[in-house]
């Protein structure tokens, strides 16, 4: 099984790597390229990947633990079954990457590209996804309780039967989506209506 503690690597080419059932520990990949690389059921823990590559990558079954990925690009990547547990994912790209039964756990997706994401029913409760790239992605009975959506895009997103109470909705263009179904409370039905022109007193 391939180990890697406190290691660091900058601009290494890892693509078409098998790389399965490997363990990262507290080590720092920068501009490294994992392309079309074989990684299902790796275990990261604090480990920091910026600016990396994983394009075409499959990393189905992986978990990664308070680890860092930002500035990466997961585009074509498979993530089935993965799971990223209070992980930081800022600026990240998910374009046209496979997310069935993946989990997100807290942590901070803050900028990432999660556009035409299919995220059905998932327990995103308490993450940071402050200006999230949502469009056309399906929300359908997603929990958002807790979440920070400030200035998150959600264009032509599908959102029934999503429930966002007590997210932070500051900011969000509630004009670019349908609400039919949502779970709102009081504050974001109060941001919808002003969105809408509608003055509260």
């Amino acid at each position: 099984m391939l180990q890697h503690h406190k290691q660091n690597y900058s601009e290494v080419n890892f693509s078409g790597q098998d790389m399965r059932y490997g363990e990262l520990i507290g080590c720092t990949f920068t501009r490294c390229s994992f392309t079309n690389g074989t990684l299902d059921e790796i275990n990261s823990i604090n480990c920091r990947f910026i600016e990396c590559d994983f394009q075409g990558a499959s990393l189905n079954g992986s978990i990664h633990t308070e680890s860092a990925f930002e500035n990466c690009n997961f585009s074509r990547s498979n993530l089935f079954s993965s799971k990223f547990v209070t992980c930081k994912m800022t600026g990240s790209n998910f374009t046209d990457s496979t997310l069935d039964g993946f989990s997100i756990s807290k942590g901070d997706w803050s900028y990432t590209i999660l556009r035409n994401a299919r995220l059905v029913r998932q327990d995103l409760r308490e993450v940071r996804f402050l200006e999230v790239d949502f469009s056309g992605a399906n929300l359908e009975k997603a929990d958002l309780r807790g979440a920070d959506l400030t200035l998150a895009s959600f264009s032509k997103a599908k959102l029934h039967g999503a429930d966002v109470r007590g997210a932070n909705m500051n900011g969000v263009d509630f004009k670019a989506f349908t609400i039919s179904g949502m779970r709102l409370d009081k504050e974001q039905a109060i941001l919808y209506t002003l969105s809408h022109g509608a003055k509260v007193d």
